[in-house]
């Protein structure tokens, strides 16, 4: 498989299909789809099976891209490029394998993040809340945490010489972020200010700055600075924020002093300077707590790199290593904003992670990188009733051929996207007349049916899309934590 695979299925499969409530084209015909159809069978006959063992993994993990997010980001983003969106073609729609992965956690129907992740790069299902710890541990008691580590997927390649990085547009000590490198019994425990009095355990703010494996991580990016930063100290960014620390300690200070020949930013211009090609580490901490939705990035006072150009940076510095490299990168904030309730910033933020893959897989050479991309968990959010074709994806559910919306049994219409929780709905009141409002409104908040404070995550199955060695070995129904067993074995790591 090489290099231009992907792009060559991406031409391969996307027919010209015109744009049809949305301009006066011609619709498709029926011979249309069945050249679509035979375009798509063409395609996946000349996949010529790759064999071989992978020397680079990435591993990208959209935080909460459940199936209903791929397929309203899908749609989102062929309508922004003024594109018939339901036929649209990603990046990641374009990866040639596909598997379906079940995400409860040890302990839970319905998971968090840090289990998830857990299980993706250390091949255990453990309890929600705990990061890199056998479920013989208990969640928030620190004193059942001894014995109970599990070597991550990362430790274990550094063992072997490879080179590794992590990116989140998250807090990089935000659970999935700090799967890679830490083991905790509280996924909140970032900052030592975050720990139980008396507590012996480490924060994991300080496990990434210590983390005891000789060559350490060689790229991490992401936010977060304020867990590394004494409360005594001004934020770099924000005067009128501080750090978190209560135990007076430095710890970006300790990394460039462990570091001594590495790279600290954080803002956008310092990122810019930044050279891939030098064997030094770079450490990037772009805001004190997450970074800025990708709606929002462009107006952040000192600038943050996207995550297609961090993913960038990453793969053009790992690459050097003579022995290959496992990279994550997690679109963080996709999760957090489906738990407001705000659809639109979900979808930006998915398709900012769909052009971080496609970056990636313009990069690397697929006869030696394995590309997976998933999910750690789902959203209760929607794509309901019966839109015509070419409906604005944040328009309302059905019409009638006046394009008229059709009211629900309250007199009154809905949208397309809504949520079965969240802080969209109402309390012992009517709910409000969607058409009456600006429901394409960047901060709109979707409609929804229980009222909560905050969204929450879904317990259904998600997308596995993969690329590169042995990438159909990822087929069929998997439990989460063969996604690390798997990818270890194409990596030949014993």
């Amino acid at each position: 498989m090489t290099r231009s695979f992907a792009a060559a299925l991406l031409l391969s499969t996307a027919i010209s299909l015109p744009v049809m409530a949305q301009d006066a084209a011609p619709e498709p015909t029926a011979e249309d789809y069945a050249a679509q159809g035979r375009a798509q069978l063409e395609a996946r006959l000349n996949i010529a099976r790759n064999e071989g063992q992978a020397k680079n993994l990435i591993i990208f993990i959209g935080d909460g891209m459940g199936v209903s997010t791929l397929t309203a980001a899908r749609i989102w983003q062929g309508q922004k490029a003024g594109k018939d969106g339901e036929s649209t073609e990603t990046a990641m729609d374009s990866m040639p394998y596909s598997a379906i992965v079940k995400t409860y956690s040890h302990d839970y129907q319905v998971s968090d993040s840090a289990a998830t992740a857990t299980a993706i790069v250390a091949g255990i299902k453990t309890r929600s809340g705990m990061l890199g710890l056998k479920p013989a541990a208990m969640r928030g008691k620190c004193e059942t945490a001894a014995g109970q580590d599990v070597p991550t997927l990362f430790e274990q390649a550094e063992g072997a010489g490879k080179a590794l990085g992590v990116i989140s547009t998250a807090r990089i000590t935000h659970a999935t972020g700090a799967s890679v490198y830490a083991h905790s019994v509280d996924r909140n425990w970032e900052s030592n200010a975050d720990l139980p009095a008396g507590a012996a355990c480490k924060d994991i703010a300080r496990q990434l700055v210590e983390w005891p494996h000789a060559k350490g991580l060689k790229v991490v990016l992401g936010g977060g600075r304020a867990p590394f930063m004494p409360n005594t100290q001004a934020d770099p960014e924000y005067t009128d924020k501080k750090g978190s620390r209560t135990d007076g300690r430095d710890l970006i200070a300790e990394w460039k002093r462990r570091n001594p020949k590495g790279d600290y930013v954080w803002n956008a211009a310092q990122f810019a300077m930044l050279d891939g090609t030098k064997d030094t580490p770079i450490f990037g901490l772009f805001e004190p707590s997450h970074m800025q939705f990708e709606a929002d990035r462009a107006k952040d006072k000192a600038g943050e790199p996207s995550l297609a150009e961090m993913t960038a940076l990453a793969i053009t510095k790992l690459q050097r290593a003579d022995n290959g490299y496992v990279l994550m990168v997690e679109g963080g904030r996709i999760d957090h904003a489906h738990h407001g309730g705000n659809a639109q910033r979900a979808l930006d933020d998915t398709i900012a992670f769909d052009e971080a893959v496609a970056r990636a897989l313009q990069m690397v050479n697929l006869d030696d990188t394995l590309v997976l991309v998933t999910a750690d968990h789902s959203h209760v959010f929607t794509i309901a009733g019966y839109p015509p074709r070419g409906t604005s994806i944040f328009g309302m559910a059905s019409v009638t051929e006046d394009g008229e919306p059709i009211t629900a049994k309250d007199g009154k219409p809905y949208t397309t996207l809504g949520y079965a929780n969240g802080p969209g709905a109402k309390v012992n009141e009517p709910r409000n007349d969607p058409s009456k409002e600006d429901t394409a409104a960047l901060n709109y908040q979707q409609q929804a049916t229980v009222p909560t404070a905050g969204e929450t995550h879904a317990g259904e199955d998600v997308l596995l899309k993969a690329a590169g060695p042995q990438a159909h070995l990822f087929h069929g129904t998997l439990e989460q934590q063969s996604i690390y067993h798997i990818a270890r074995h194409i990596m030949g790591m014993k």
